[in-house]
């Protein structure tokens, strides 16, 4: 069977009446992309007609704490002997259901495969640091199992350096 390609004009009247009448689809919310994640200059990207582009934000800056005045007076943190030495703090349990049923991505990773036990804490100590300044609330740390398998070094260290 062939396929027409010429319209009728009451074919062309009714297509103009149904795509006049459609309107461009705007996204809910802008997702979160890991730095090198995409190499591409957004200034080049394409706009869709229509929608104004955005400033970008530059990443906040940290400030040393002798230069910053307290805001509110510092609270302690409850001693590790009281929360668990090791252990991690529970997520809530929305939280956590929406990170395993994948609804919340993870934001970024970090992978401490081959490092000794200080270089370790000292990528994770910089990843996180990176990570709390760029606003994500979900990051991945995966450690490993060690060299001897069971329990490696690195992972069983992990929840004290948190």
């Amino acid at each position: 069977m062939s396929r027409r390609s010429d319209l009728t004009p009451e074919d062309r009247r009714i297509w103009a009446r149904v795509t006049g009448s459609v309107k461009e689809k705007v996204a809910r919310k802008a997702l979160r992309v890991t730095p090198g994640a995409a190499e591409v200059d957004p200034a080049a990207a394409p706009h869709p007609k229509g929608l104004a582009k955005t400033p970008v934000k530059a990443p906040p800056k940290f400030i040393k704490p002798s230069k910053a005045a307290p805001l509110v007076q510092a609270v302690t943190a409850p001693a590790v002997s009281q929360r668990g030495r090791g252990l991690p703090e529970e997520l809530e349990p929305r939280r956590q259901r929406r990170l395993s049923r994948e609804r919340d991505p993870i934001e970024a990773k970090i992978d401490l495969h081959g490092y000794g036990r200080f270089q370790a804490q000292d990528a994770l100590t910089a990843f996180l640091m990176g990570a709390q300044a760029r606003g994500y609330r979900s990051v991945l740390v995966v450690t490993g199992q060690g060299r001897r398998g069971g329990t490696g070094v690195i992972r069983a260290s992990v929840h004290e350096w948190l």
